[in-house]
């Protein structure tokens, strides 16, 4: 699904005639998140605008973009929210800017830009574009729309967005034009070297204490097709890792040999959340996990998805089974 011309045209015009924004990314952001949320701030402030930026929760941000510039990150949208347009880049649905429906309620104009195939189109006007690598390929789009220059400091968060996103430029979304944008952020003067090193080579101790005990848990299921593996609330106090310490950890699961999909269920560390957070990752494209993570209310990619459950540990694993060898069936008949 590609974007129609009338969706960039609006949103690009919304962009331009109004003075006062609000940032908003997901709860629990990754990457893509992050590194959309700060270009499309910097590039408002570019085009002389007011913006601040907005991420719900209370869990700390991952560790590996405390190198991006995102101190001025709120937690709690701001008293004046009412008065300002509402961004939402990559959130696919409303319920994910987190539990204060008067974020939405309240804001007297809404600008959805995301590449989630499943986004509900929440937005007064919505910029959805399901084949792109990232929203922040996206937003590369969007600026050059809006004639915002990509400068080294607005390079970088995007570089962020694209590599994050797609692996490092291994998953099936990377396309030739991903990798044209890459090469033209780092001709712009984003630092590739630094990002791979702090997000890919500077790994908190927790986290890879955390990371053993999701290993030593691991299982194969169906036939070593599927790879389950899960993290209790006391993983993460007893290592002294965060939530967001468990970013990445899938992919370790994903890459057994012979697995077609992965899941790791994890129990939150701290807030009044779900019981259950799961992640879910496909290494094979015939199979669809956001049509799993649907039946629980949640969504995301083909290959990558995730959705939070009140069932327990054993009734979740059974699910994840039930729902794996359904579509391994389909998708292999």
């Amino acid at each position: 699904m590609t974007a129609k011309p009338d969706d960039m045209q609006a949103v690009a015009a919304a962009l331009r005639e109004n003075e006062r924004f609000l940032v908003a990314a997901h709860e629990n952001p990754d990457g893509d998140a992050l590194g959309s949320l700060l270009a499309m701030h910097l590039a408002l402030e570019q085009l002389g605008k007011e913006s601040a930026m907005f991420i719900p929760g209370e869990a700390p941000l991952p560790g590996e973009y405390t190198f991006l510039p995102l101190e001025s990150v709120q937690r709690r949208p701001p008293p004046d929210h009412a008065d300002r347009v509402l961004v939402a880049v990559d959130c696919a649905k409303e319920e994910r800017l987190g539990p204060d429906s008067s974020l939405l309620e309240a804001s007297p104009f809404t600008v959805d830009i995301d590449h989630h195939h499943d986004n509900t189109r929440f937005g007064d006007v919505n910029l959805i574009v399901a084949d792109a690598s990232s929203t922040g390929e996206i937003l590369a789009d969007v600026f050059r729309e809006l004639e915002v220059e990509i400068t080294p400091e607005l390079a970088e968060p995007l570089y962020v967005a694209l590599v994050t996103d797609t692996g490092r430029f291994q998953y099936a979304n990377t396309s030739p034009k991903t990798l044209r944008l890459a090469a033209d952020l780092i001709d712009a003067g984003a630092d590739w070297h630094k990002v791979f090193q702090t997000v890919y080579e500077n790994v908190q101790f927790a986290k890879l204490k955390l990371l053993a005990r999701a290993l030593e848990r691991a299982e194969v299921h169906s036939g070593g097709r599927l790879v389950i593996s899960h993290l209790r609330k006391s993983d993460f106090f007893e290592v002294g890792a965060a939530e967001p310490y468990s970013e990445g950890i899938i992919d370790y699961l994903r890459a057994v040999e012979g697995a077609m999909v992965a899941a790791l269920i994890r129990e939150p560390p701290r807030g009044n959340g779900p019981v259950h957070r799961v992640s879910l990752r496909a290494s094979v494209d015939e199979i669809d996990v956001s049509v799993i993570a649907r039946k629980s209310q949640g969504g995301g990619h083909r290959q990558a998805a995730g959705f939070s459950s009140e069932l327990s540990l054993d009734e979740l694993e059974r699910f994840i089974v039930e729902e794996f060898e359904h579509a391994a069936a389909g998708a292999l008949a």
